[in-house]
Parts: structure tokens; sequence; C-alpha cells
């Protein structure tokens, strides 16, 4: 059953179900290691090509719950199938672990021209050449929606960031709204995640949505995630989204990535602060041994995603200002 190759395949078992077999509306096929393709047997008019994946980090664990939820809905009739769908669980190993990743941060690998080697680049692999075959055969209305859990608070617990196109990026902004989402991030430049990858390579819709914060098994608010859930439902039957205000958004858009250069590097502010926390001019965000200090110059900037401890040549921080909401239908 469905919800056994989830369970399974965390616990490193091969899954009992068979790797083929038949759901409400559809079928569904065991493509590997944590990859799961479902397909209608009548796709709606209103279905899109859906990648949903989730675990990319080891340790955020909400998105992994909502989908066995959602998968044992499937399984169950209390939901449909009427859309082509990818399930994907990222990162196998970290998430037995508990951990963000092993070696590196995967969700910075998704890039054809990746030449790095070990588990994780070669898991990165597997995952672009999945979503590749996938959207070849299903390439209507693609979108992927990449589900994580951030480290630590926010101002905004539920948020999506949209990846960086040289296009104005195709979104129906009222679909995040009514799933509950409360902040849109619109990225400066190209940044290897797998949402990007999807976006980049494949013209898809795509978002990588933060739904909370980090918790083990068992300890995520499932029910502050409800407009999530309802847009996972409306998606796998291949309904319409349904619908928030845009009044409920507010709109940010990256204005400089913050990286550690050093082994000397640290950020000016607590370790606790919480995500889109402002800072005035004048503020030190970052010193650095080799490329100094970073000061707030002109306006105002807010911090996300702040991690002194990432590795060498990576990104330590996000800052970020207030834009105007899009044009409707922009």
């Amino acid at each position: 059953m469905l919800d056994e190759w989830l369970s399974l395949t965390l616990d490193e078992a091969e899954p009992a179900v068979a790797r083929t077999g038949s759901l409400p509306g559809g079928h569904y096929r065991v493509l590997g290691r944590g990859l799961l393709e479902l397909t209608p047997a009548h796709r709606t008019p209103d279905a899109r090509s859906l990648v949903l994946s989730a675990g990319i980090h080891g340790n955020e664990t909400a998105p992994i719950e909502l989908l066995g939820e959602w998968l044992a809905a499937l399984e169950s009739g209390r939901l449909t199938l009427g859309a082509p769908i990818l399930v994907i669980l990222g990162n196998l190993p970290a998430i037995r672990a508990q951990t963000r990743f092993l070696t590196t941060n995967l969700n910075r690998l998704f890039r054809r021209d990746l030449e790095a080697t070990g588990d994780e680049p070669a898991r990165a692999r597997e995952l672009m050449q999945a979503v590749d075959e996938f959207f070849t055969r299903h390439s209507t209305w693609p979108l992927h929606l990449d589900m994580h859990t951030a480290i630590r608070d926010s101002r905004y617990p539920r948020f999506a960031v949209v990846p960086y196109t040289e296009e104005s990026p195709d979104a129906y902004w009222p679909a995040l709204a009514g799933a509950g989402l409360q902040a849109v991030l619109f990225q400066h430049q190209h940044s290897w995640t797998f949402s990007h990858y999807s976006r980049h390579y494949h013209h898809a819709e795509a978002y990588t949505l933060e739904l909370g914060k980090v918790q083990p098994f068992g300890a995520n608010d499932l029910e502050a995630l409800e407009g999530m859930r309802n847009w996972l439902a409306a998606l796998g039957e291949g309904r319409a989204a349904p619908a928030g205000s845009l009044e409920s958004l507010h709109f940010f858009r990256v204005a400089h990535e913050l990286m550690r250069h050093s082994e000397q590097f640290t950020l000016g502010f607590a370790e606790d602060v919480a995500n889109f926390t402002e800072f005035p001019a004048g503020t030190t965000l970052a010193e650095d041994a080799r490329a100094g200090a970073f000061l707030v110059d002109g306006a105002p900037l807010a911090v996300v995603f702040p991690n002194a401890n990432v590795e060498i040549g990576a990104r330590a921080a996000l800052l970020v200002r207030p834009t105007p909401a899009p044009e409707p239908g922009g």
C-alpha cells in the first residue's frame, strides 16, 4: 500500500507494495528509491503536471507527514486521482539520520553541469533525471512544489521562494494565499535549488515552500497547514486551486546574498533571530576575515535563512527588502 511505500522507504526497506498498482482514479508506479509516479485514468481539464518533493533536507519533517496524509487519502478513496504526479522523497539517508544533510547541502546541487562526486551529488543527478523524464511525459501546465521547513522562527512562518528567471515568473498568487502562505520572496539570481531546476530547465511554475519550523517527526503542527492540505487535495484531484486574497501576501525581493568566505566568519545578530527581521542602515550584519564587514547601506534590510555555519563559499543569509505586489496575472 502507498503508506507502506512511504514508511518502508524511510526505514531503508524494499517497499512491500508492488512496483505497480491501482488506486481510485488511476494507478501508481514505484520508479526507484523515494520516487513514486501517480497516473490518472482520466486527466481532468484543470489538472497540472505536478512534482511534489519533500525531504531534500533530512530534518524537515512536516512536509513528509503532510505527503503521508495525502497519499493515504488518495489510496482510501477520500480523494480521486485526476492529475499526473511525481512524488519525491529527497535525501533519504539524511531523513533517517534526522539531519539537514550528511556531507553537503543537496539543495545547492541541481544543475546539469554538476561535477561534484559523492552520495548527495549522485542523488541530485538521480532526481534531476526523474524530473526530466516526468516532464517529458507530462508537459501540460507543469508545477513543482518543493516543500521545506525553516531552521528558525519567522515573522511569516509559511512563505514561498520564487526561483530566479529572466522572464516574469508564471504564477497564480491567489493559490499561494489560499494555501495559507503569508509571504513571497523573489530570488535575484540563479540559485541551484530543486525548484529552480524545474523553473530553469523545464519552464515550470515552481516554488520552494517553507511550511513552518523544523521539528522532529510527530511534533509538527499540521493543523497550521490546513490551507496547504487543501491545495494538495485539489492538485491531486486535478481541480482548480482554492483562491485566497492577494492582500494576505507580503512580497519581498532579494537585494544581496551574504556569503561566507573564510573560517573566521560571524553574523552580527543573535543566533535565534527570526526570518524577515529587519535591520536599519549602519547595522553590521556580518564580519568575515577575507571579505570584511558587511553593513546595511541605505534602506533597511531584512534577513532570511541566516546560518553562520554553512560551508565556506556558501550563502550565509539572504538580505531582502519589500517589493510591490505583482500586477494581476503577473
